[in-house]
């Protein structure tokens, strides 16, 4: 007999898909939970022509959601198989998770359940701390989503070569008019205008952004590439690789850095994720050959210990509206 979602179920699933992280917090998916299921579907309505696109991070955003949905069926005890891609004749049904079996959750589905609701982007400078190598292994070991590989940089090679990358990228960024269009609507002003369900809050933004930590805008202050790779050598950053560029390889690789992000907030740790460089093809290609990274790069991951105690999160929608189309 197929396991019957009770409404208590039903509000937790939901509401660790609601607090994955995604492309300017754009939230793109629904939410179906027939009984013994649940099916993420990609919403190709919510498109960031500038930012994304192929529809890349949307994919890599839905494969987050998917993490956090398997995690919330797991800590209910409702161990699931998980089939990505799984009718060709629904392109835009992303994943289906079945119940296979009642299974009590492990320490480590409860640790990353928990660091669901308190997971934000820290795109402020870290602490002096430096990660310990033990830290960065325990980081690494924890994406074990299929086919993704989890390469941090250190040295001065990698940290000449992401600089090189940041720096191209934020240069680009910052004097492309329609990328600023469209990052000024998607970001929320406190206090102005009705409330919003989606969108970057603009008071989780340092007043000064920093071009590793993505967002650049004309005024953002770009340091020399010099500059750039010294105060690198204070961060630690990972770069996740997929062997091919497919959708099936950026929904892994959401699922695989959603896995690393909440292992970083479980440890106490703090993580923002950048993509823009990498959708720069001149400067992905040049990344991948300077660095010698046998696969494709989808996205970078700062990681370091925070020096603010808490954040302010960026809106999310009501739970309920990602099981009713109609709605939402």
């Amino acid at each position: 007999m197929k396991h019957e979602w009770s409404a208590g179920e039903t509000d937790v699933l939901a509401r660790a898909v609601v607090r994955a992280p995604s492309v300017h917090n754009t939230q793109p998916w629904w939410l179906e939970l027939p009984d013994g299921e649940a099916l993420v579907f990609e919403r190709k309505d919510l498109e960031l022509p500038f930012h994304d696109a192929l529809g890349r991070d949307r994919a890599i955003s839905c494969g987050a959601a998917i993490a956090n949905l398997d995690l919330g069926m797991r800590v209910l005890a409702q161990r699931p198989d998980v089939a990505l891609l799984p009718d060709p004749g629904r392109p835009e049904l992303v994943a289906r998770l079945t119940v296979t079996r009642t299974v009590p959750p492990t320490d480590t589905d409860l640790h990353r359940y928990s660091a669901i609701a308190r997971r934000r982007s820290y795109r402020y400078a870290f602490g002096d701390t430096e990660l310990s190598d033990y830290d960065v292994k325990d980081l690494i070991a924890a994406s074990t989503s299929e086919g993704v590989q989890v390469k941090v940089l250190r040295g001065g090679e990698d940290l000449t070569a992401l600089a090189e990358v940041l720096e191209y990228a934020a240069l680009t960024v910052a004097r492309d008019s329609g990328y600023q269009r469209e990052l000024t609507l998607w970001t929320v002003h406190d206090g102005v205008g009705p409330a919003r369900s989606t969108g970057i809050a603009d008071g989780t933004l340092p007043n000064s952004s920093l071009p590793w930590a993505g967002l650049v805008r004309p005024n953002t202050a770009l340091p020399d590439r010099a500059t750039l790779a010294q105060r690198l050598e204070r961060e630690t950053v990972l770069v996740f690789l997929t062997p091919g560029d497919t959708r099936l390889d950026h929904l892994r690789t959401g699922i695989g850095m959603q896995h690393t992000w909440l292992a970083a907030v479980d440890m106490g740790l703090a993580a923002a994720v950048q993509t823009q460089p990498l959708h720069l093809s001149e400067a992905r290609a040049s990344f991948i050959e300077k660095l010698g990274l046998a696969g494709y790069p989808q996205l970078l991951m700062r990681v370091g210990h925070p020096t603010l105690s808490s954040l302010p999160q960026s809106p999310r929608q009501r739970a309920a509206n990602l099981l009713n189309r109609l709605d939402s």
